[in-house]
């Protein structure tokens, strides 16, 4: 009787701890379903720490859980994340998803009424939403729109940039951007080209070719150009980086640019004209893969380029994310940015949640990272629209199929932080015990957050310590949780 009794006691233990949750978060996915949550546990007095949870068996999508979490004297049993708020790094200007062509085309072929509520929920700030806060837009076509264009498409060379329209975006991207801004007058957007015009490209392609150095000019005044008229349209793009994979040919669109040939062009051309403009967009450099940082360090060491340029961005298709500290070590006063990663339809649910957790949310952020952005926001059910040539399995944070939406792993990654991690917040100092992979922050109204994924294959136990106290919580194997204070 001892023993049933023991192994009655577990249970009970598993069931407190497990809790139960509530909240939002879609569970319309093509995987199988998941096994039902245990029933309500009812907190035990008022909670001074709430936890919001994502499990990886999906019995939990970014639901906050009824357990209550006090602090308590640190009996130190457990392995235990310490917070420090005296250890301060990065400022964070947001997380967020990159608004394709493709994905303003879909919300805006929305019916107003789901897309106005798909749209607070992705970009409100208050309780209920989940408050993205950075936003990346293609500078013309990326891969993900349904055909390739620049703002400049003529069949003869234009180098005064008198056909120059940013119409083809006013379809889709403006009204969708408008309607976004209209709800958070206060996100970040960056802008990336993937291509120049042709006629200004040494093989007069939307793929692969390098800019003319004949054309470096005019392609400085085609920025110019770009942010004035997106700023008529009441749309300020806060920085833009100058060519979205530059060592990459091979995307439709996509052109070559050099470590050395974007120096050149940012200290000659497109730093000096976005000043004269008296434009203060930020400059980004490079945009591609952590594989090579020494083009971020090329264009860096060279000063003239340097004091245009706020920092650089990356993106971890190939490389190591250790690799971003590496470039803020050498340029401490130059930012780095975190600027895209897709995932792979039709995904993996734990699989991705685990790797995108612990490698962007947490490790571009323990890296110095200002914010991190997934690719994309919205594709169809056939992972459209894209280029001929372009991605053709992008698992996007939604799926999107007519008014009909389906929430994806990266809409729980991003909003694990976008939520409680605002513009603004610093990072702070934790420890990382075994496989609790965590990242801290302080937020702008002096609250911490904690991300904390469990990358272990077992259940784990652990304490989060502040300032002599301690709570302690259980997270399931490859669970994540945001804990908040």
């Amino acid at each position: 009787m001892k023993n049933l009794d023991s192994v009655v006691a577990r249970f009970a233990l598993a069931l407190v701890l497990g809790g139960a949750v509530v909240g939002c978060g879609d569970k319309n996915s093509p995987d199988p379903t998941p096994p039902p949550p245990p029933p309500p546990v009812e907190p035990a007095g008022p909670s001074q720490v709430a936890l919001w949870l994502t499990t990886a068996n999906r019995s939990s999508l970014f639901s906050k859980s009824t357990l209550a979490l006090n602090f308590k004297t640190a009996v130190g049993q457990n392995p235990t994340i310490s917070v420090d708020t005296t250890q301060t790094y990065q400022t964070i200007d947001g997380f967020g998803y990159t608004l394709t062509g493709g994905s303003a085309q879909l919300l805006n072929q929305m019916a107003a009424t789901d897309r106005t509520a798909l749209l607070r929920e992705l970009f409100a700030t208050d309780a209920s939403n989940i408050g993205t806060s950075y936003l990346r837009i293609s500078i013309g076509a990326s891969d993900l729109d349904a055909s390739v264009f620049t703002y400049d498409d003529t069949a003869q060379p234009d180098p005064t940039l008198a056909q120059f329209s940013i119409a083809p975006d006013k379809v889709n991207l403006v009204p969708v951007l408008k309607e976004i801004l209209a709800i958070n007058p206060n996100i970040k957007i960056l802008g990336s080209p993937w291509t120049a015009p042709t006629w200004m490209k040494t093989n007069n392609s939307y793929i692969g070719g390098s800019l003319k150095p004949e054309y470096y000019a005019a392609y400085a005044q085609y920025f110019v150009k770009y942010l004035q008229a997106m700023q008529a349209e009441g749309i300020r793009v806060d920085a833009v980086t100058l060519q979205n994979e530059p060592l990459n040919p091979n995307n439709n669109p996509s052109m070559l640019m050099t470590a050395t040939e974007q120096a050149t062009f940012i200290k000659n051309n497109v730093g000096p004209a976005l000043q004269a403009a008296g434009l203060t967009t930020k400059i980004i450099l490079y945009d591609h893969n952590l594989d090579v940082p020494e083009y971020p360090l090329t264009v860096l060491r060279d000063n003239q380029a340097s004091q245009y340029v706020d920092g650089s961005a990356f993106h971890l298709y190939a490389g190591n994310i250790s690799a971003m500290s590496a470039v803020h070590d050498a340029f401490p006063s130059k930012n780095v940015y975190f600027t895209e990663q897709w995932i792979g339809g039709p995904g993996n649910f734990a699989g991705d949640l685990n790797w995108h957790t612990n490698n962007l949310i947490i490790g571009a952020t323990r890296n110095w990272s200002r914010n991190v952005l997934e690719w994309n926001l919205a594709a169809d059910q056939n992972y459209g629209p894209h280029t001929s040539g372009g991605c053709s399995t992008c698992l996007g944070a939604l799926t999107i199929s007519g008014n009909s939406v389906t929430r994806n792993t990266a809409y729980y990654t991003v909003a694990h932080a976008a939520k409680f991690v605002r513009p603004g917040s610093v990072r702070i100092g934790s420890n990382v015990p075994g496989n609790l992979q965590n990242v801290a922050f302080k937020t702008p109204d002096g609250k911490k957050v904690v991300v904390v994924l469990n990358a272990g294959a077992t259940a784990q136990t652990f304490d989060i310590q502040y300032r002599g106290k301690v709570i302690t919580s259980l997270l399931e194997a490859g669970a994540v949780g945001t804990y908040v204070w």
